[in-house]
């Protein structure tokens, strides 16, 4: 992925791994403009880095991401970069729930068809450009799932599916798609900000840029921390993996 000279959209931008990435490309000299629903926090953030702009988005709302869309080509039609990076995480007891699944379907709605609509919205736009990109941010739940999480491992895991068909349909255009599979990051969702296991945002940030910046056609970023969630799989140790991850969860001593 080329790291300067872009117009760059970042969902949830406004805080966590997304304000991260909007600092960082910011940093870089590319003109950056952050999403979300969160005014606060969009206003925190370009506050602190003067030259950042924002509009407000609800990325569960279909007739709110068609109206960003042509607002959003309208005032930036230099747009070639959308970073797809909202999203939310919800605990859920799946024997406890209720007839009306309320907070599954809030996850598909946010992290999934989110990006799906937002991306076709701006697909357009973006084939216009000599030069683009869509960078879609999974996890690495996604590989090994968190029990206690499901449906936003799974929407995560739909996300890398959708993101691999989407670089294949798009093969012979100027568009590249890559991936971003955070491990376990200190942010605020799920109040990990605090979790001496998580990974320092900042730390994430560097090393995530730090791939981009040296393997230019890389089509996933993966930092260290999360290759053991990534692999399990390939590496042949995924029950392992899966049990670990998930008892840890259940040992009130972890």
């Amino acid at each position: 992925m080329r790291t300067t000279g872009n117009t760059i959209l970042i969902t949830g931008g406004g805080s966590g791994i997304g304000r991260g990435l909007a600092e960082a490309f910011h940093a870089l000299g590319n003109h950056i403009i952050i999403a979300g629903r969160r005014q606060q926090a969009l206003d925190e953030t370009t506050a602190a880095n003067p030259g950042v702009t924002s509009l407000t988005l609800d990325i569960g709302d279909p007739a709110n991401i068609r109206s960003f869309a042509a607002e959003l080509a309208a005032r930036h039609p230099a747009l070639n970069v959308l970073i797809n990076n909202a999203g939310i995480m919800r605990f859920e007891k799946l024997r406890a729930q209720a007839d009306d699944p309320a907070d599954a379907e809030a996850l598909v709605t946010t992290n999934l068809l989110g990006p799906i609509r937002l991306t076709a919205a701006l697909l357009p736009l973006l084939e216009k450009q000599p030069y683009s990109a869509i960078m879609n941010v999974s996890s690495g739940l996604a590989f090994v799932p968190m029990a206690p999480t499901p449906t936003y491992c799974a929407t995560k895991a739909a996300i890398h599916s959708y993101t691999q068909s989407l670089r294949y349909q798009l093969q012979g255009t100027a568009i590249e798609v890559l991936e971003l599979i955070p491990p376990y990051v200190a942010t605020h969702l799920l109040d990990g900000a605090a979790d001496p296991r998580a990974m320092p945002l900042d730390q994430f940030i560097a090393e995530a840029m730090e791939i981009l910046k040296t393997q230019p056609d890389v089509t996933e970023i993966c930092v260290e921390n999360v290759k053991r969630l990534r692999f399990a799989a390939e590496s042949g140790h995924y029950d392992s993996v899966f049990r670990g991850l998930n008892d840890a969860m259940r040992d009130p001593s972890h």
